[in-house]
């Protein structure tokens, strides 16, 4: 065989392998490739060691004494008021024991904080050093001091210590809040049951969360462990920052806290450090959701937002001409969707600020100027009790009803009271009484307004049934009955 015909052969060959090899090699590349894109992530972090490290200095234990009266260690447990507020052994322990219930003692109580700042400021909850006459904070090198409170605010469940003393101390760097998301990696740092510098770690289950517990709740829910005595410690993210504040848990539930967003804590800690108090804005009007009839009687189709009930006057809402029945939609261009979003919106608003509330009235927007004013708590927590009186007792609220609901529902205005909200777990609630209710009777006797209401409620003893005769729009008439 000739030469160049030989070589002419392992030529083609030595090029078919080739060819052959790339091939494989271009297979087995992109089955890694799609291996590594479909691969899972890791679902859990190799150590929280350096996080715990770096973030515990800056964590403290906190250590209140309150004194009390009434009965000591021997009878201290009776404080918790097991029975409510109308506690039935009140009357016995004051008959019996008389003033030796009345003896003073010292209660003491655990807590968690975290300093935000090198001159020993120190944020923590309201609950944990409300109260108290003594409060000793306790670093993670052993150290003690003394510290006062400069500010605090009961509405959001938030204090401001400051340490008395020169020395410099290590702080958290605050994060964002908004940014944090459900499913992500969160470590809480406190001293539960006493037993300091615990780490806890867990996932976001879930952001605004509203549990009852004030005008402002917006919890962040998470499954990092949380018991008593965390209360005020920090939860932090996986960069070692401040998203949230420990505060509250489920007694009943396990896995399950709740923190106050670092973002509605800001400002707050900013006012109190400032000024030792928070100013709230105020707009001057009674609100509430929109019920499904309300909706359709507006006919706002997509379009949500909250009716006025009332204008106080003289107030900024009634200076800048909104009216009751108008329906606010957005606040400086911001849409509102609940009575709850309005609340909290027009609380963080400075004093004197002019905002831009547009509402809707006979279905067309109208934009009003309305210049801010201070939120006064006491005189509104006065105006709530005497506003709702014994209706408060079954946890039902009640409003007059409108002509323009009366037209639209095609009833008189004197054929009831209508149901604009139910608390949560109340009789009401129970018995099983809805939004948007009318309640046209109370033990066969007929109720035109919200006095016929609340009257017919205050002749009704405690333990005594009720029955109501309701018209549920839609469903007909329905009896819903309940004890006092």
């Amino acid at each position: 065989m000739p030469l160049f015909i030989v070589e002419k052969r392992e030529s083609t060959f030595k090029y078919h392998l080739f060819l052959t090899l790339l091939a494989l090699s271009l297979i087995f590349s992109s089955v890694f490739t799609a291996s590594a894109k479909t691969a899972p992530p890791a679902m859990v972090p190799q150590s929280f060691t350096g996080l715990a490290e770096s973030v515990s200095p800056a964590v403290v234990n906190i250590r209140t004494v309150k004194t009390m009266r009434g009965g000591g260690p021997v009878f201290r447990h009776f404080q918790r008021e097991p029975f409510g507020k109308n506690d039935p052994f009140e009357d016995f322990f004051e008959r019996f024991f008389g003033e030796e219930q009345q003896r003073e003692y010292k209660q003491r109580s655990l807590g968690s904080g975290f300093i935000i700042d090198p001159e020993g400021f120190i944020v923590t909850n309201n609950h944990v050093i409300e109260g108290a006459d003594e409060i000793i904070v306790k670093l993670k090198n052993g150290k003690e001091f003394d510290a006062e409170i400069v500010g605090r605010d009961p509405n959001t469940d938030l204090a401001l210590l400051k340490v008395k003393t020169p020395e410099n101390f290590e702080a958290l760097k605050l994060g964002d809040s908004d940014s944090l998301q459900v499913g992500q990696w969160v470590v809480a740092i406190g001293s539960p049951f006493g037993l300091e510098q615990t780490v806890t770690a867990g996932i976001v289950s879930a952001k605004g969360r509203v549990i009852g517990s004030g005008p402002y709740d917006d919890f962040i829910q998470t499954d990092a462990s949380i018991n008593p005595g965390n209360s005020g410690g920090p939860l932090t993210n996986m960069e070692g920052e401040v998203i949230g504040i420990n505060t509250a848990i489920v007694a009943s539930g396990q896995g399950i806290g709740f923190a106050i967003p670092i973002n509605l804590a800001k400002g707050i800690i900013e006012q109190l450090k400032a000024t030792g108090e928070v100013t709230r804005g105020w707009l001057g009007v009674a609100i509430q959701d929109l019920t499904k009839e309300m909706v359709e009687y507006y006919n706002l189709k997509d379009r949500k937002g909250v009716l006025v009930a009332k204008v106080f006057e003289n107030d900024p809402a009634d200076k800048a001409g909104i009216k009751a029945q108008d329906i606010i939609i957005s606040v400086n261009g911001k849409k509102i969707e609940t009575s709850r979003e309005l609340t909290s919106m027009i609380a963080t608003l400075v004093v004197g600020e002019k905002a831009k509330v547009t509402v809707l009235r006979n279905g067309k927007e109208k934009i009003f100027t309305v210049n801010i004013a201070k939120r006064d708590e006491v005189k509104l927590a006065s105006e709530s009790t005497s506003k709702n009186g014994e209706a408060g007792e079954i946890g039902v609220q009640v409003s007059n009803i409108t002509p323009e609901i009366a037209d639209r529902l095609n009833i008189s205005e004197a054929d009831g009271v209508i149901v604009t909200g139910v608390d949560s777990g109340s009789k009401s609630d129970v018995a099983g009484i809805q939004t948007g209710d009318i309640i046209r009777e109370i033990n066969r006797k007929r109720i035109k307004n919200i006095d016929d209401f609340k009257n017919t409620l205050l002749t009704i003893k405690q333990g005594e049934p009720i029955s109501m005769f309701i018209h549920r729009i839609n469903t007909g008439f329905i009896v819903v009955r309940m004890v006092k």
